[in-house]
């Protein structure tokens, strides 16, 4: 028996390695969600260069690229949230209360940089206590997070009365959102270093191992040693900072802060996270389809205008996606889970 195996060893060490087709095949069936979702992307890109003029032309490339900074940040932090098998649905309000309290610091005079630092602390903040909540308490991360959706707008519309706050344009906290950084815009730039720090975090580090085996198992890795709820708490408190950010940079963009910015973003977020790939009920998650999907959406919203289609239609385009993104999303991750049992 053990002459067998010796020799079953031999042969399998002098097989040739598998060919490159044979690899291809087998990264994409790893990979699937995203490849689907790089060629939904370049499909929806080829249809608006083919129907619109001014899709491919370098200030629409360039604008679209600041327009879509805030919904990209925020989506790489809810990328963490759903791989623990959370969400987070109210972005959007801290985001508009973020937008608010920095026009009203600035305007109050208080130095810009001391206003970004605050209004990170404040979203940070508002994160914790949903995290809390869902991690400490036990109550579903939905509900929470619904609950802060209303209340936090609630915040920023008793504070603002409804109406926008002007910031001076001759405040350099507008550079945040206006400025640009060796051809590119500033924003753009501020959400490639968090994409990428979002790569590196998920994938080469402990926090990201525990974050995608709280999703996939939860027990184990409570079992193992780890502080769950911590590792929860925090996730929430990143998506929160992550949002924070998302205000900043659109109050900067816009010249004012106002507390019905954002209306429905957390879903168009949440759109661009299911649709890169990542696991609706937690255990996997990639920031490279979240990064696509993130430009799919803005891709979507941009052509539209570009082709004089009313905006309103877009909050239906993103429901549709929303839902087939569910869809496939389910059937790709169940199709991987019969591969690896059989």
């Amino acid at each position: 028996m053990s002459e067998r195996t010796d020799e079953h060893a031999i042969r399998a060490a002098a097989a040739p390695p598998p060919a490159w087709p044979a690899k291809l095949r087998h990264a994409a069936h790893e990979h699937a969600a995203v490849v689907s979702i790089a060629g939904f992307f370049l499909v929806v890109c080829a249809f608006f260069a083919l129907t619109t003029d001014s899709f491919l032309t370098e200030g629409n490339l360039l604008n679209l690229l600041r327009q879509s900074a805030p919904i990209l940040i925020v989506a790489v932090a809810m990328t963490f949230v759903i791989t623990t098998g959370g969400i987070d649905l109210s972005v959007g309000s801290t985001l508009a209360l973020v937008s608010a309290l920095s026009a009203m610091a600035l305007g109050a005079g208080v130095p810009w940089p001391l206003a970004v630092l605050a209004m990170l602390a404040v979203g940070g903040a508002i994160g914790g206590v949903n995290g809390f909540f869902a991690a400490y308490e036990g109550i579903p991360a939905f509900i929470v997070t619904l609950a802060s959706l209303s209340a936090v707008r609630g915040v920023a519309l008793l504070l603002t009365k409804g109406y926008s706050i002007p910031i001076a344009t001759e405040n350099p906290f507008v550079e945040i959102g206006r400025g640009w950084v060796l051809g590119m815009p500033l924003p753009a730039l501020i959400a490639l270093v968090a994409a990428a720090l979002g790569f590196v975090a998920l994938t080469q580090t402990r926090f990201g191992q525990y974050v995608t085996g709280i999703g996939a198992n939860r027990e184990a890795v409570r079992r193992a040693g780890v502080d769950v709820r911590r590792y929860v708490l925090s996730v929430y408190v990143l998506s929160g900072a992550a949002a924070a950010l998302g205000g900043v940079i659109i109050a900067a963009r816009l010249g004012s802060g106002s507390s019905n910015a954002a209306v429905g973003f957390e879903l168009e977020v949440i759109a661009a996270v299911v649709l890169g790939g990542t696991n609706l009920f937690g255990g996997r998650g990639t920031i490279v389809g979240t990064v696509l999907g993130a430009l799919t959406i803005a891709v979507i919203g941009n052509g539209l205008i570009l082709a004089h289609i009313s905006p309103y239609f877009t909050q239906i385009v993103t429901g549709a996606i929303i839902l087939v993104a569910i869809w496939t999303n389910t059937r790709l991750f169940e199709a991987a889970r019969r591969r690896r049992r059989g």
